[in-house]
């Protein structure tokens, strides 16, 4: 038997369900096994007890009582990427240095896999070198979201990176484009988010009894007042922020109808979602930030150029 064990979530865990962090983290704990180990209260989060559609975000800490041995050993190292997936993954390199590796994740991949997920950035990362060479997740990005993926090349990197991501020191700007034009122009939204919902239908909502979360946002450009380019700064990771925050603004981000639903749909655009993360800001050990930057790809590269939107190298924010 191994004895108790208090993991804390790593920022590139944040927004995973409990199962599914299970799965990846202990891979011979059965299905089963795991619900037991919850109905009783055994796995607890941050002192409490879950159940298992439950998102964990980074700093929360998992208690996992003593497993039979079968059951407590690590997930087998990762096989190596095809040749094709090799090629792909590479051609997503916007920048790296002896410290990070940062690509520009496309819309609909997923960065890590799941029951049902296959193919994802994670599988990917072969491509870069095996063994200690083999580049280190340190955050997340949602299946459906493109931009900036921070990744770190050795344990020392991740470990400063995964800390200044859980003490939210990168700065993150997204791009959005909106059903509408929020109104004010730019502002702050304040709103606490809680999850809620069934299992598998679960949405995060707005609540004073919630865990904290805040957002900046500007709108940069309009197309009357059908919709809106929107720039999102947030100071808080929770799951989902982004596009609860607009559309508490009854302005969804268009594609989202989870949140949004049929006021999430415009004819002409693709149904998917339009939100990119546009720029990093990232500290480095001992030195200056580094400020990463991607350029839109997909859909959303269409949109900008239908509604002949800018694409503005820097925007000032009021912390700035």
């Amino acid at each position: 038997m191994s004895g108790v064990q208090n993991i804390t979530v790593k920022e590139a865990d944040s927004g995973q369900r409990l199962d599914r962090w299970f799965k990846q983290h202990f891979p011979a704990l059965g299905h089963g096994q795991l619900q037991k180990l919850l109905r009783k209260g055994q796995v607890r989060v941050d002192g409490g007890r879950a159940k298992a559609d439950r998102r964990v975000e980074a700093g929360e800490v998992i208690r996992i009582p003593p497993l039979e041995e079968k059951a407590a050993r690590p997930p087998k190292a990762k096989s190596a990427p095809d040749a094709e997936d090799k090629a792909f993954v590479r051609s997503l390199v916007l920048f790296e240095d002896r410290d990070i590796l940062v690509l520009n994740k496309p819309f609909g991949l997923a960065v890590q896999g799941g029951a049902k997920t296959t193919r994802h950035i994670d599988g990917m990362l072969g491509a870069f070198g095996e063994g200690e060479d083999r580049p280190r997740l340190v955050h997340r990005l949602d299946r459906d979201t493109g931009g900036v993926l921070v990744l770190a090349k050795s344990r020392k990197s991740a470990a400063f990176l995964m800390e200044a991501f859980q003490k939210h020191r990168v700065l993150k700007t997204y791009w959005a484009l909106t059903s509408g034009v929020p109104q004010p122009d730019k502002g702050r939204i304040d709103m606490a988010l809680e999850k809620s919902g069934a299992e598998g239908r679960e949405k995060m909502r707005g609540t004073k009894d919630g865990k904290k979360a805040l957002t900046d946002y500007q709108v940069v450009e309009t197309a009357g007042q059908k919709a809106a380019f929107v720039a999102l700064r947030p100071h808080t990771g929770r799951t989902h922020q982004i596009r609860v925050h607009l559309s508490a603004l009854n302005t969804p981000i268009v594609g989202d109808r989870k949140y949004g639903g049929e006021h999430a749909v415009m004819e002409g655009l693709a149904h998917k979602m339009h939100l990119f993360c546009r720029e990093m800001i990232v500290p480095r050990p001992g030195g200056r930030p580094v400020t990463l930057t991607a350029p839109l790809t997909g859909h959303m590269d269409e949109t900008w150029k239908l509604f002949s939107f800018e694409q503005p190298e820097a925007l000032e924010w009021p912390d700035e």
